[in-house]
């Protein structure tokens, strides 16, 4: 063994788990204390006690992250699998984490949380602060190990290999197949996709539809190819990498495909599901409005049912892929009287497809662009609806007042496919960091050589493995019908950030040249800034996270 690695890695890693554990218990005992009122979440106290209650989202995600690279760990030993590389990664993981969780973690770039702002008492930490939790913050995470850490990396760079992911044979020859074409497709295309601000071509769409990939989990019966939720964190981490664009485009396949596969009748099954499987229909998400954000209780677009028609009427907002859709889901207002959730309705509105001249013929809807920094691939669009009407036949379900409740059923899947996107983004800035820094040679030698280079690369290689190792235990709980909107949502808090960090210090990496258009890291930049907000801004996020913690106990 290494004598960089700690004995008894993996035991210790148990033992840690365990002490996080109990710190994280009675942090959430701590937190009920400030938000509870005789044993129900005041709304109120809630409110005043944001950072406390968010602070513990992160610091249960943290404590979650631990969990699973210690199994990551102990699966990879059984499969003989876990060789120094593996090691290393898991004992810096641990070195850093589990110092956080009393020092400080940042849970925004002005924003740390620290014990004291969750109630915890000195004693609490101290009690923490094990044989094998000491051992971690003083010798899992020294500069010998990260630069160890990024040897590796560069060894493994051209094959994109950055250590065991743990998953079994079937899903890395996935894995695979969608890198040989990310790297021959998608790559060398994706700058000049976001400097023109270009729609992703057609024929990209088709390849990928050919692929599978937007019948990835809609079941066998409906012409899809009946795979999990794991299968697709893997496929849409690969397509991610290459560019984030092509990543999302089976997201909107993925939300309508949910919706229908649980809430439509079954001729709305009969009919959509093998469209949207084989990307004959393109569908698009129509939920958000200019003033309501995440809160959809506020809705205010109305579709009054006249006859056998509904027409539609108000505005949406951040609508991707709109002109190019031919379906779109389309939640909306159907009873006036209830002004929350209940008198909500999802209809499946069809429209034709726009064209460069005309982005939206259809008759009583307009729409126009909204331009962005990233995320550019398939556009954003404002729309607006003025007796636009969708046959009754078109409601989902067949009934009124089901759909907000229809697309919380859809929250878990969305968000896990929002962690993988993120851990593809993450993975993308590790590698054009890596390369950079291999190739640029200043002061007589490649930037690699010098610590606070390497450093920063390796723990990109890190924390974007905690990120993956997140993601598919959400995917799997969801894979085995297991609740898992906690999880689906920290796997999508710490990949977001995750993302954004690496592309962040994969720019710093470059230094200027990180700057310039023409190097494609200034464009992974604007891309992966869009992952802290979008399927649940960061703070959003935190929030439902925090209800759930303090209510499943």
């Amino acid at each position: 063994m290494s004598d960089l690695i700690l004995s008894d890695l993996l035991g210790s890693c148990a033992r840690a788990v365990e002490a996080a554990d109990k710190l994280l218990e009675q942090a959430k005992d701590a937190v009920s204390e400030k938000v509870m009122t005789d044993g129900r979440i005041d709304s109120q106290k809630l409110e005043i006690e944001q950072t406390a209650a968010h602070g513990l989202s992160w610091m249960a995600t943290y404590v979650e992250a631990l969990r699973q690279m210690h199994k990551w760990g102990v699966k990879l030993q059984e499969e003989g699998h876990f060789s120094e590389f593996e090691q290393l990664i898991l004992q810096c993981a641990f070195g850093e984490y589990c110092t956080q969780l009393t020092h400080g973690i940042a849970i925004s770039q002005v924003e740390v949380i620290r014990p004291h702002d969750l109630g915890l008492t000195a004693k609490e930490c101290h009690e923490y602060m094990t044989k094998d939790v000491t051992a971690f913050k003083y010798k899992a995470n020294t500069p010998a190990v990260r630069r160890k850490i990024a040897e590796y990396a560069k060894d493994g760079l051209d094959t994109g290999s950055f250590g065991q992911t743990g998953l079994d044979e079937e899903l890395e020859m996935i894995r695979d197949q969608f890198r040989r074409f990310v790297n021959e497709q998608v790559i060398d295309q994706a700058p000049k996709w976001h400097d023109n601000d270009e729609l992703i071509p057609l024929e990209i769409i088709e390849q990928v539809a050919e692929m599978g990939v937007f019948g990835l989990t809609i079941p066998e019966e409906y012409g899809g190819l009946g795979m999990g939720k794991t299968a697709m964190c893997v496929v849409t981490e690969e397509l991610s990498r290459g560019y984030i664009g092509v990543g999302s485009l089976g997201t909107r396949n993925e939300i309508a495909g949910e919706l229908i596969r649980l809430g439509g009748t079954e001729e709305q099954k009969e009919k959509y599901l093998p469209q949207i499987a084989s990307g004959e229909i393109l569908p698009t998400a129509v939920f958000t409005e200019p003033n309501t954000g995440s809160d959809l209780g506020s809705l205010k677009t109305r579709a009054v049912l006249e006859g056998d028609v509904y027409k539609v009427t108000g505005n949406k907002t951040w609508i991707t892929h709109a002109s190019r859709s031919d379906l779109m889901t389309l939640l909306c207002r159907t009873n006036p009287d209830e002004k929350g959730y209940k008198g909500l309705s999802m209809l499946l509105a069809e429209k034709p497809r726009g064209t460069d001249d005309d982005a939206f013929p259809a008759e009583g809807m307009s729409g126009g662009e909204i331009h962005v920094l990233g995320y550019r691939g398939m556009k954003e669009y404002e729309l607006a609806f003025d007796g636009f009407e969708v046959p009754k036949a078109q409601l989902l379900g067949g009934e009124e007042g089901q759909g907000f409740k229809q697309l919380m059923e859809t929250f878990e899947s969305a968000r896990i496919q929002t962690a993988a996107r993120a851990s593809g983004v993450a993975t993308s800035a590790l590698e054009f960091g890596l390369r950079y820094a291999t190739e640029r040679v200043q002061f007589g030698k490649p930037i690699f050589e010098f610590p606070r280079v390497h450093s920063k690369i390796a723990w990109m290689v890190v924390e974007t493995m905690i990120a993956k190792q997140l993601t598919y235990f959400s995917g799997w709980e969801k894979d085995h019908d297991v609740r898992c909107d906690i999880e689906a949502g920290m796997a999508k808090l710490l990949a977001a950030r995750v993302a954004w960090t690496n592309a962040d210090n994969a720019l710093q990496i470059h230094g200027g040249n990180g700057y310039a258009t023409e190097y494609p890291i200034s464009r992974v930049l604007c891309d992966s800034r869009i992952l802290n907000v979008f399927e649940g801004a960061a703070e959003i996020q935190a929030g439902v996270i925090a209800r759930g913690l303090l209510t499943r106990r």
